[in-house]
């Protein structure tokens, strides 16, 4: 199992950064990474890379303003993703963690530096998108 825990302030109140990360629709208009989101219902949605490779995840707590979490499924991987949100006046800080599993034991090696550049291209995105 890798995880993976990135956190990052960004320079936008909690209203405005929560609105903009869970509009899972609309990440195809900032997130570098993704050439669409298909939303199947209010629990679950599904990204597809450029390349056309899909993920699947499964929303499994929501704290408005305050944590998202949901579970993660591909060909190659399965685990958990954890969002918590705090307020720091006009700034929010997030703090994102990751819990993989890779389901291909010659993907282990790779899957916590995939998994740290994927959140950190999320981070860089997702500041570009509130600027």
């Amino acid at each position: 199992m890798a995880i993976s825990n990135i956190n990052a302030i960004i320079s936008k109140d909690i209203h405005k950064v929560w609105d903009i990360v869970l509009a899972v629709d609309k990440y195809s208009t900032w997130r570098s990474d993704l050439s669409k989101t298909e939303v199947i219902n209010d629990k679950q949605f599904v990204e597809y890379t450029k390349e056309g490779y899909a993920t699947t995840f499964t929303v499994t707590m929501v704290e408005p303003y305050k944590r998202w979490e949901f579970d993660i499924e591909n060909s190659n991987m399965k685990g958990h993703w954890i969002g918590v949100f705090t307020s720091k006046g006009n700034e929010t800080q997030i703090d994102l963690t990751e819990n993989v599993m890779p389901k291909k034991w010659f993907m282990k090696p790779f899957v916590k530096s995939y998994l740290k550049k994927q959140q950190m291209q999320f981070i860089l995105d997702l500041k570009k998108v509130l600027e």
